[in-house]
């Protein structure tokens, strides 16, 4: 993590001799929201999309909309400019304020340059008006994701490090961590059987210019330790080499 970051890097990189052969890297599956007030549309929409790698939420209103965001943050929004509660261009601005590199493509029944012209003002990185094939908009929501589908979860036995998400879970149980603590074990998992140096850990988790004392890794990795231990005794196994590094047992 780099100076002045609020959150830790989800790019933990493996030793430069290649991924571990112990951490499985899984794809995660795309969530996207559909905020549309029309039955008919919205249903075609969720049945159309929802797949095995896909995820597909439906909001009629953009007071539901904006909650759903909150609750499970989207990859990908399918958002109606015309909703009963309130403007979708008021709504994809508040989405994008959360998450600022989300893709919104409008849905809209108005077809006026001005209206295209607000909606992607707003934020929009597309626009279909009303009726649409959907072929070409399924079109346009596989070419959206591929560009943000590159995120994946690290699988280390019964450990699961979801950096997009960041979240951690053992044995199906969600572990607490505090940002350092999190941003460490994604790099020890992403390394799983091999030891991952102290100067190494310094630089990707902390900051690559730290001249302080290290001390600050020894007592997150023991936090860390009690934390996973308390989720499932002795199921993830942190071992020390003294003055080298960690490495985090598969």
């Amino acid at each position: 993590m780099r100076a002045g970051q609020t959150h830790g890097k989800s790019d933990a990189r493996p030793p430069a001799g290649g991924a571990s052969p112990y951490a499985r890297v899984v794809p995660r599956a795309a969530h996207i929201l559909i905020v549309e007030d029309d039955e008919g549309i919205g249903a075609n929409l969720q049945r159309a999309l929802a797949s095995g790698s896909i995820t597909v939420a439906w909001a009629r209103t953009a007071r539901e909309a904006r909650s759903s965001a909150r609750d499970e943050p989207p990859d990908l929004v399918l958002l109606d400019l015309g909703l009963p509660d309130g403007d979708g261009a008021d709504v994809c601005r508040a989405l994008l304020a959360a998450q600022p590199s989300l893709p919104v493509i409008m849905l809209t029944a108005r077809n006026e340059e001005i209206d295209v012209v607000i909606g992607l003002d707003s934020g929009a990185v597309d626009y279909v008006t009303k009726p649409f094939r959907l072929a070409e908009l399924s079109a346009r929501v596989r070419a959206h994701l591929r560009r943000v589908s590159d995120d994946s979860r690290i699988v280390v036995g019964e450990l699961t490090v979801d950096g997009p998400a960041r979240r951690a879970m053992l044995a199906g149980v969600e572990v607490e961590l505090r940002a350092k603590e999190f941003d460490l074990l994604e790099a020890l998992a992403a390394a799983a059987g091999t030891v991952v140096r102290r100067e190494d850990l310094m630089s990707d988790v902390w900051d690559e210019h730290w001249f302080g004392s290290t001390k600050t890794l020894d007592v997150t990795v023991s936090s860390l330790r009690r934390k996973l231990d308390d989720a499932k005794p002795n199921a993830v196994l942190i071992t020390t080499l003294r003055g080298v590094g960690y490495r985090l047992e598969p």
